[in-house]
């Protein structure tokens, strides 16, 4: 009976350990390698305790945590603090103040921005080094040469989280960035932020942080500012110098309407300052004469007559003395309730004299005058603002007298300005022969251009003789001029060829001539070929390419009109069968351009590029043209015009320069001023 029963109890006890064996966790513990896991496997069972194990023994209070598998890749995060902590840099691979910012120099020397900021935001980090003012202030000016301003204006919030000093050199840099920035308005916002900034911290601007200031708000358009900073300057008793009347001249020409008239009033308050202008003053106001309008003509007027009466010399001087000076034979007395008329007399006198004085206009003298002038509702050309002025022999008499010697880029600045005719272009050729001036290949580019504008395109290939004979050598803007000539597939073709032969890859703009060309002559097959050429070439169109193609959309969608309204109307037919073959061969482009059925402004929001996309990529390698450091800063080649043969130059007139001296007096004769 003990033996049934210890038996059954025996049985008992085993059924309920195999009970607990499969129902409660197992312990792996001192090697074992088993758990209820693999039980439930192989019962297919899920347990939802299965992956977790006790920390401590079984009668102590632990936490559970689970087992979970290793993932496959690693957390790239992991990897970089794992890296960063095993791989820390040794004092000898860390390199020098001096050394980080020769490397900054050496980026930023060959236009690589984005490895210029890699150096203190990626190597320096790397490194374990802090950057110094010295290193931002080399990244700031290096973004505002290039007119990066935000990405500026982040460098310089980061200088300040880093406790460092800020230096007159910072701001002014900042003022260059907003003067510099392709967004204007967002130029002017920072540069007044950046005003309201140093107002705060009591900073006070030196000379040239004015100076950049006032080229910031004047490029940025307001010039209102830009002339009161002037006046604090001299308010402050700070030096006015040349420089600053540059930078207001700058200023004068973002105003496109009221300008020349703005470049008036400065130019002669440096002769009233008693301030000498220097090269690049006259070149900026050549660049007035050619950009600038002179706004309204009432106002115009009534700056000259101020002009005019503001350089009369006053007679307070010459009136004291002479009242002062005594005789043996007697005394001189000079009433002093006289003296205001005799001043008012002398100076009406003096303005009528200048108002009707003979010859051509000088309003570029300190004695400036109106000549047989000008009536100013006739001034519409720049070649008419330039006669206000003299006329280019003016300017260079001007020049010598303010002991200033031209340059090529004055000789470029004039030859925008001077009447399109060969007389003046052979005129300035021979006085460019005779100041000895080297010209450079972008004086020849503005002559063939010049050329191309006025329809003489026989005229602008010639220059390219012109060329050959000075020693130079045609750079991708040459192809571009030319392609303005280009009025036939033919000579499309041939300058293609050209290119070909050079070596030099066509761009998007040669190819936007040549379509402006077919274009205008309703040529859908000289228009079809180039945009063959842009697809086979994998050429991104721009902004005036698709305007180009949407305005010739227009005006043959209006013929097409036309023709449906008169069909009976001679070259119906042959236009007809052209625009569908034309139509069927744009709709191919579009679609493999990705711009098909989409309207012009979704176009160009799609081909429009950031301009400051280009410094958030680094920079491919061979991009330098001039590999050896010796070489890198040679100056851009220039020759002499001696080599030209300006006498081959054929002449409007048989008179020559006396014609063409005639002809200037005759065009001035032309305009007056209007009382």
């Amino acid at each position: 009976m003990s033996m049934i029963m210890l038996s059954a109890l025996r049985r008992q006890c085993l059924s309920q350990f195999r009970a607990r064996l499969f129902h409660q966790p197992y312990c792996i513990r001192n090697g074992l390698h088993g758990s209820s896991a693999g039980f439930a496997k192989k019962l297919n069972r899920k347990d939802a305790y299965s992956h977790l194990e006790a920390v401590h023994g079984p009668d102590q209070f632990g936490t559970l945590s689970p087992q979970v598998d290793e993932p496959e890749t690693a957390d790239e995060g992991d990897l970089k603090e794992e890296d960063f902590l095993q791989n820390l840099p040794s004092q000898g691979q860390k390199l020098s103040v001096r050394q980080y910012a020769d490397m900054i120099k050496d980026h930023l020397k060959n236009n690589r921005i984005r490895e210029a900021l890699d150096v203190v935001e990626v190597r320096m980090k790397q490194d374990r080094v802090k950057p110094v003012n010295y290193h931002f202030n080399l990244l700031i000016g290096g973004c505002a040469r290039v007119g990066y301003s935000k990405k500026a204006f982040q460098l310089y919030n980061k200088m300040k989280q880093h406790g460092l000093k800020v230096t007159g050199g910072t701001y002014t840099s900042l003022f260059n960035a907003c003067a510099i920035s392709p967004f204007l308005g967002d130029g002017l916002k920072r540069a007044n932020h950046l005003r309201e900034i140093m107002l705060e911290k009591g900073y006070e601007p030196n000379e040239t942080n004015y100076n950049a200031m006032i080229k910031a708000y004047g490029r940025c358009g307001d010039l209102m500012t830009a002339f009161q900073l002037v006046d604090e300057m001299v308010a402050r008793e700070l030096n006015v110098a040349t420089d600053t009347f540059n930078f207001l001249l700058q200023a004068c020409i973002s105003d496109r309407e009221y300008g020349f008239r703005h470049a008036l009033l400065v130019w002669h308050r440096m002769h009233r300052m008693k301030i000498s202008p220097d090269r690049y003053s006259f070149n900026l106001l050549l660049r007035c004469v050619r950009d600038c309008q002179l706004g309204e003509l009432e106002t115009m007027e009534q700056v000259i007559e101020q002009i005019l009466s503001q350089s009369i010399v006053q007679p307070q001087q010459q009136l004291a003395s002479v009242g002062e000076k005594r005789t043996n034979e007697g005394t001189l007395a000079v009433n002093d309730e006289s003296t205001p008329s005799l001043q008012i007399a002398y100076v009406n006198s003096e303005l009528t004299d200048r108002l009707n004085h003979e010859g051509v206009p000088d309003l570029l003298s300190p004695k400036p005058h109106l000549g047989s002038l000008v009536k100013l509702g006739e001034v519409r050309k720049a070649e008419d603002r330039l006669l206000l002025l003299g006329g280019s022999s003016n300017v260079f008499a001007e020049m010598k007298r303010c002991n200033v010697e031209p340059d090529v880029r004055t000789m470029t600045e004039l030859l925008d300005v001077i009447p399109p005719t060969y007389a003046a272009e052979k005129q300035l050729l021979t006085t460019i022969k005779q100041l000895k001036l080297g010209c450079d290949i972008d004086f020849f580019n503005i002559l063939i251009k010049k050329r191309s504008m006025r329809f003489d395109y026989e005229g602008a290939r010639e220059v390219l003789y012109m060329i050959e004979a000075a020693n130079l050598e045609p750079d991708i803007v040459t192809y571009g001029v030319l392609a303005l000539g280009c009025q036939t597939q033919e000579e499309a073709r041939s300058l293609l060829n050209m290119m070909k032969q050079a070596d030099v890859r066509m761009n998007i703009q040669i190819l936007g001539a040549m379509l402006r060309q077919g274009c205008a002559r309703n040529n859908f097959r000289y228009v079809t070929e180039v945009l063959n050429i842009v697809k086979r070439e994998r050429l991104k169109p721009n902004e005036p390419f698709l305007r180009h193609l949407e305005e010739f959309g227009k005006v043959c969608e209006k013929r097409d009109r036309d023709y449906d309204a008169k069909p009976r109307q001679k070259g119906r037919d042959e236009f007809k069968m052209e625009y569908n073959r034309y139509r069927m061969h744009l709709d191919a482009w579009r679609e493999h351009m990705g711009l098909q059925g989409l309207a012009l402004d979704q176009a160009l929001g799609i081909v429009r590029e950031h301009p400051w996309e280009q410094f958030k990529q680094s920079q491919p390698d061979g991009f330098e043209a001039v590999k050896n450091p010796k070489l890198r800063h040679k100056r851009k080649k220039q020759h002499s015009i001696r080599k030209v043969d300006v006498d081959a130059i054929a002449d409007d007139d048989d008179d020559g320069d006396d014609g063409l001296l005639k002809k200037v007096e005759d065009q001035t004769k032309e305009v007056r001023l209007v009382h």
